[in-house]
């Protein structure tokens, strides 16, 4: 991997040093000259550059993830090909939760579930545009410099499922360590995978160790295919969540969007997290952490770094001796300079520095400055200038935006001698109040005045059916990205009741018996009225229709009148069919429905009268 450092990538991601490798791939820090940023370039293997198909669904993957925005995604800026596929994305710093198992102790059960509820948030949005990760592992899980989790390698493990150099046709897509009973099985993939997989991991960093890990991988594959997990103790009031989470049955478990509820209301009963403490991005060849030179970034030089002083004589000594990155002879002429007379400089000024201590021969004093609602950089150089440590804290202040000083300690107007410790109170916005489920089952107007009294900003309202709580109370409550406390100033949006959905009349109970349309109809929750009506075409006793009409919406509890058929409706016999010839009576009679007959006398003879006579009504037939 030091070999390509210097290395130019598609004409504009200059490679600067190593993070680390896979088996299908190797990650590097680079400069985006272009830009002039920090990223991260993930260049994979030799064998798949010439695989059509993995290319084809490289492209396909790599514009997908890079459609996805969210906090809690880690960013695709680009892809290309230059001898080798190779993708690029945000540089995190913050290392990955991988390297935090590898050099921390475990999480608490606190931190655990803010690890699990920030990567579900992630999962959950990217689950929603239809793309399933199928690979969430420590690994994959990666941290910023402020300590927020990002999900990496979305879609990769897909493409390289389908890369034949990889896996054959039916293998396990994702780390078997973390696959779930359908992945062991060959069976579909959904977004509950990713959801098992997470619990996977809960239970590994509370604990140390993944359920049903084994020496091989089919064993490890084999021991999860019919158990569920068995969370540890050490996830406390997790464990329930993990649990089921954890289901053998896919249908069992949670999506992302309940997994977050859970862990949400779970939030409640654990203290708040301590701080993470975050590995950093490790940036190693052959094992040894190499530290990126700082003159090679933001530079838009293209030129290749020349080799460092002399190439390890044989593999044992390139094994036992660190490699060191130059930037090269011509790079560093142009930029050594400045650092040296930077170096003379500080020389200068501490040389002047003592001999005004040794002349005045006593302390030096500054007053603290009033540094209030000043941003914090400018407020720790001007700390800086006067000489004084900074120790930095946050706090919150619902006058002070985000970013700016709060205040210090000591206080402004102080005399401190140079050198003391100035504490530098930093705002991270207004102060919080807890989060307003407890409006949840109050009317709007309620709910409205409490978030306002509470600092908070009524938001958008919207409507939603509900069966069993009545229009116009708060079903939800809707924040951005929030775990328990929230900060003043927030606007919030809530979910309203619009009571039970409308139902819809069938259009198909014309016809049915009247037993079976009463349980259809009271199963919808409606009253039911029963009349009757005459019907040419229903049978007598069958249903003819309803009121209201079939499609009709109407509320859970309305009255529904079902109308039953009475057969045909009677018809009156004309006196037109006396003193007509019988032929002329055959055809009226029979052209009312009426089946006719000659009881006495011969066709040729006019018509005296009729059984029933004329006058009476009749059923048709």
């Amino acid at each position: 991997m030091a070999e390509q450092v210097g290395r130019v990538l598609g004409d504009r991601y200059r490679v600067v040093a190593p993070i680390g490798a896979g088996s299908s791939a190797q990650v590097f820090l680079a400069d985006d000259i272009t830009l002039r940023r920090r990223v991260a370039v993930k260049v994979l293997h030799d064998a798949l550059a010439d695989d059509e198909v993995f290319l084809r669904r490289f492209r396909a993957e790599a514009q997908a993830a890079a459609a996805l925005n969210h906090p809690h995604i880690m960013a695709v800026y680009d892809w290309g090909y230059d001898g080798r596929p190779f993708i690029v994305s945000e540089y995190l710093a913050g290392g990955s939760l991988r390297s935090m198992l590898d050099d921390h102790d475990r999480l608490t059960s606190s931190q655990a579930l803010l690890v699990g509820l920030e990567a579900a948030r992630g999962l959950e949005y990217a689950h929603k545009r239809g793309l399933v990760h199928r690979d969430i592992k420590p690994g994959n899980l990666l941290f910023d410099e402020e300590g927020r989790l990002r999900i990496a390698d979305f879609g990769l493990a897909r493409a390289l499922a389908e890369a034949a150099w990889t896996e054959p046709t039916g293998a396990v897509v994702g780390t078997a360590r973390y696959a779930s009973p359908e992945q062991a099985r060959g069976q579909t993939v959904d977004q509950r995978s990713d959801v098992y997989a997470l619990a996977l991991v809960l239970c590994e960093v509370v604990s140390g160790e993944v359920p049903f890990s084994s020496d091989t991988t089919i064993g490890t594959l084999m021991a999860r295919v019919d158990q569920p997990i068995d969370p540890p103790a050490e996830l406390g009031v997790l464990a329930g969540i993990v649990a089921r989470a954890g289901s053998l049955d896919v249908a069992d478990r949670p999506d992302a969007g309940e997994f977050v509820l859970s862990l949400m209301a779970s939030a409640e009963s654990l203290p708040r997290p301590e701080q993470l403490l975050l590995p950093g991005a490790v940036l190693a060849v052959d094992g040894v952490k190499v530290d990126p030179d700082p003159t090679m970034l933001a530079s838009g030089s293209t030129t290749k770094p020349a080799a460092s002083a002399s190439a390890p004589a044989n593999d044992a000594q390139s094994k036992s001796e660190p490699v060191v990155i130059d930037p090269g002879e011509e790079l560093g002429a142009q930029r050594r300079w400045p650092w040296v007379m930077l170096g003379l400089l500080a020389l200068l000024a501490g040389a002047g520095f003592i001999g005004y201590q040794v002349l005045v021969g006593g302390e030096v004093n500054h007053d603290i400055p009033e540094l209030r609602g000043e941003p914090k950089d400018e407020a720790v150089s001007m700390l800086n200038e006067l000489g004084f440590e900074i120790v930095p804290q946050d706090g919150r202040d619902d006058e002070i935006a985000a970013g700016n000083v709060i205040g210090t300690e000591p206080a402004a107007g102080e005399s401190l001698e140079e050198g003391s410790e100035v504490v530098l109170i930093t705002s991270l916005g207004p102060t919080t109040v807890p989060r307003p489920d407890d409006l949840i089952g109050e009317t709007v107007e309620v709910a409205r005045s409490e978030l306002i009294s509470r600092g908070l900003v009524p938001g958008a309202e919207t409507g939603r059916n509900d069966e069993t709580i009545e229009a116009g109370l708060v079903i939800a409550i809707d924040l951005p990205d929030t775990t328990v406390d929230v900060p003043k100033g927030t606007t919030v949006d809530m979910v309203v009741s619009t009571g039970p959905a409308l139902r819809v009349i069938p259009d198909d109970l014309v016809g049915q018996e009247y037993a079976e349309v009463e349980e259809i109809l009271k199963g919808m929750g409606l009253e039911i009225e029963q009349s009757t009506a005459f019907d040419n075409e229903i049978e007598k006793g069958l249903v003819a229709g309803t009121e209201p009409g079939a499609s009709e919406e109407i509320k859970r509890g309305d009255t529904v009148t079902v109308i039953l058929s009475d057969g045909p409706e009677p018809v009156t016999i004309p006196p037109e069919i006396i003193n007509v010839s019988f032929d002329e009576a055959e055809e009226i009679l029979q052209n009312l429905g009426f089946r006719v007959s000659l009881s006495s006398g011969t066709t040729d003879q006019p018509v005296c009268g009729s059984n029933p006579s004329a006058g009476q009504a009749l059923q048709p037939g």
